[in-house]
């Protein structure tokens, strides 16, 4: 599955305007309909945190006019890829304590790694993607 939105043009590390950042929104209800479609409900918290933080990243810092999200089921894996088109690199950061933002990539490695899954960039920084192992059990 792709989904692929238009995002007003403007500088980087300007705020989106708010019908931009209502698609994030949007593509996590997306996202968790997908997922009560492919009988993985018990992935519904984390998918759609790590699709929210991947899309919020790439609204906020890439000053693209296009992104797209797919999200993939394959051979045990669920894959997400949000991509930009806009060479960058997206690395953790170690915010501050009193820092209000720069935490999301630190959550998506987190949640990546506790199922045992990857993540990583492709396409020089135009994409990032990340990859979660299907709880034993699961339906798929």
């Amino acid at each position: 599955m792709t989904v692929s939105f238009a995002v007003t043009p403007r500088p980087r590390g300007a705020r989106p305007p708010a019908g931009d950042a209502a698609r994030v929104g949007a593509m996590r209800r997306i996202i968790a309909a997908r997922l009560r479609y492919w009988g993985l409900e018990a992935m519904n918290s984390d998918v759609t945190l790590i699709v929210s933080e991947l899309l919020t990243n790439a609204l906020l810092h890439s000053g693209t006019t296009e992104i797209s999200l797919t999200v993939t089921l394959e051979d045990g894996f669920l894959r997400i890829a949000v991509r930009d088109g806009m060479p960058g690199s997206a690395a953790p950061k170690t915010p501050d304590d009193k820092d209000e933002c720069g935490r999301g990539l630190q959550l998506v490695q987190a949640l990546v790694e506790e199922s045992g899954g990857a993540w990583g960039t492709g396409d020089n920084g135009a994409e990032t993607w990340c990859s979660l192992a299907v709880p034993a059990g699961a339906v798929p």
